[in-house]
C-alpha cells in the first residue's frame, strides 16, 4: 500500500503505518475479515452484548437494557468464539471486540470472522487501540447518538497493519501480561479510594456524635423563614436574575458561580420575593435529586432559587455556618432522609422533612473548632484521594500507549520476558 494511499482519510493511523517495522504487512479491513449474517432463527443462541471495554458479555449482566420483542429475536446475529463484533454506532466509544463465547448478539451490530492471516487477540488490542478509535471518530460523519455508525465501506478500506503470526502471538502475550499488571494496580489504587471515602465519611459522623441535637427549623431567621423559590422559571433572559437550582450545587458549601447560572425574567422574579438570597444564606437540594448544599456568595445578593431547592437563613448566634453544613452533609443526616422516605413510590426530600432534621447543636465556640478540624482531616484525605486518581489516570494512559506501541511495532517486544 502506497504512502499516498494511508494519508488523508486514514490520517490517524497512517503515520503510525509508515513507521512499521519492514516485515509487517499492510492490509485493508475487507482483505482480512469476512462478514457474517447468520442469523439465530432457531433461537438457541445465548442473547449477547457488547460493552464499551470490548468485552463480550451475556445480556442479562448489562442491567437496565430493554429487552428486545419476541419478533426481532430471530434476526439477532450468531458470533462464535474469536469473532470480531462491532457496533457501527459506537465505534468511538469502545464498541467493538473479539468474542471470547458464543451467543446472538443485536442486529444492529456486525459481525466478521478473520481470513487467518491475523491472531484473534492481537486483533482485539489493534482494533480497539487509541490510533484506531481516532479513527472512527474521523469516520463518523453524523453528530447525534442515533445517526453517528460508521459505514462499512469505510470500515472495509481502513488500513491495519500484520505482523507475521508467531510475531502476533508475542505481542499478544506480552500484552496481556502487562495489561494485566497494570489493571491490578489499577484495582489497587481503586480499593484504596473506596476505603478512603469510607474513612473520610466515618470521620465526619464520629466527630458530630454525642452532641444534643435540635430541628433545622429551629437554627433559622424567623424573618426569612425556610422556602424553596420559583415554579416555573421560562426561558433564560440576558440581563434577567440568575436562579440556583439542584444541577448548579457542586460541592460541599461551596457557592455556584454566578457566570454559570441561568437567568429568569425579572417580572417572574418579582413574583418569589420570599425566596431572594442573600450572601451567607446556605441552599439545599431537595426533590430526586435531594442533599446538595451550597453556601451563597456574596456576589449572589438578589439572586433566586427553583422549586426543588430551599433557602436557610441561619441564625449566626446559634449555629456556625461551616458546621451546619458538616451537619446537613453527615452520614446520620443522610440516614434520617433515607429513613423518612423509605417505601415511598418516588424518592424525594420535602421541605417538611429537612425542616424537621435534627441536627447537633453544641456551644457556637465548640461548632467552630469542630468544622475547621472536619475542614482539615478531610482536605488530607481528599489529598490522598486526588493522588490515587491521578495514578489511576496516568496508568490508563500508559495502558494505552503501551498497547498502541506493541501492536504497530513502535517497540520490539520479542525480547520480553
Amino acid at each position: 500500500m502506497s504512502s499516498l494511499t494511508l494519508i488523508g482519510a486514514h490520517r490517524a493511523v497512517s503515520e503510525l503505518l509508515e513507521n512499521r517495522p519492514k516485515s509487517w504487512d499492510v492490509v485493508r479491513f475487507k482483505g482480512l475479515f469476512q462478514r457474517l449474517d447468520r442469523r439465530n432463527v432457531d433461537l438457541t443462541y445465548e442473547m449477547l452484548s457488547l460493552r464499551s471495554t470490548g468485552e463480550i458479555v451475556a445480556r442479562a449482566e448489562m442491567g437496565g437494557r430493554q429487552e428486545p420483542d419476541e419478533a426481532s429475536l430471530p434476526k439477532y446475529l450468531i458470533a462464535e468464539i474469536d469473532d470480531l463484533v462491532v457496533n457501527p454506532m459506537w465505534l468511538i466509544g469502545g464498541g467493538i471486540g473479539v468474542s471470547r463465547r458464543a451467543g446472538a448478539v443485536s442486529p444492529d451490530y456486525r459481525v466478521f470472522r478473520s481470513r487467518g492471516a491475523l491472531l484473534p487477540r492481537f486483533v482485539h488490542q489493534l482494533l480497539r487501540s487509541q490510533p484506531y478509535l481516532d479513527q472512527y471518530l474521523l469516520y463518523t460523519r453524523a453528530q447525534t447518538t442515533f445517526d453517528r455508525r460508521v459505514q462499512q465501506p469505510d470500515l472495509d478500506n481502513l488500513p491495519l497493519p500484520v505482523p507475521p503470526l508467531e510475531e502476533q502471538r508475542v505481542i499478544a502475550e506480552y500484552l496481556d501480561r502487562e495489561t494485566a499488571r497494570i489493571d491490578t494496580l489499577i484495582e489497587e489504587q481503586q480499593r484504596l479510594i473506596e476505603m478512603l471515602s469510607e474513612r473520610r465519611v466515618a470521620k465526619v459522623a464520629e466527630t458530630l456524635e454525642g452532641h444534643e441535637r435540635t430541628q433545622v427549623r429551629r437554627l433559622v431567621d424567623h424573618d426569612r423563614p425556610m422556602t424553596y423559590g420559583i415554579l416555573q422559571c421560562g426561558e433564560p433572559i440576558d440581563g434577567g436574575v440568575v436562579y440556583i437550582g439542584p444541577s448548579d450545587i457542586q460541592g460541599e458549601g461551596l457557592s455556584p458561580y454566578r457566570y454559570a447560572l441561568r437567568t429568569t425574567a425579572p417580572e417572574i422574579a418579582s413574583a418569589y420575593r420570599r425566596s431572594v438570597l442573600k450572601g451567607g444564606d446556605v441552599v439545599v437540594s431537595i426533590g430526586p435529586a435531594y442533599g446538595k448544599v451550597a453556601v451563597v456568595s456574596d456576589d449572589l445578593d438578589g439572586a433566586n432559587l427553583t422549586q426543588d431547592t430551599v433557602r436557610l437563613a441561619l441564625r449566626p448566634d446559634l449555629v456556625d455556618t461551616r458546621f451546619f453544613v458538616w451537619a446537613l452533609l453527615s452520614r446520620q443526616t443522610a440516614e434520617y432522609w433515607d429513613y423518612q422516605i423509605m417505601g415511598a413510590t418516588f424518592r424525594r426530600l420535602n421541605l417538611g422533612t429537612l425542616a424537621r432534621t435534627p441536627i447537633p447543636l453544641p456551644a457556637i465556640h465548640e461548632q467552630r473548632r469542630i468544622a475547621e478540624y472536619l475542614d482539615e482531616q478531610t482536605a488530607k484525605i481528599d489529598t490522598l484521594i486526588a493522588e490515587a486518581e491521578r495514578f489511576i489516570e496516568l496508568s490508563r494512559e500508559r495502558r494505552s500507549a503501551l498497547i498502541t506501541e506493541a501492536v504497530t511495532g513502535q517497540i520490539d517486544v520479542r525480547g520480553a520476558a
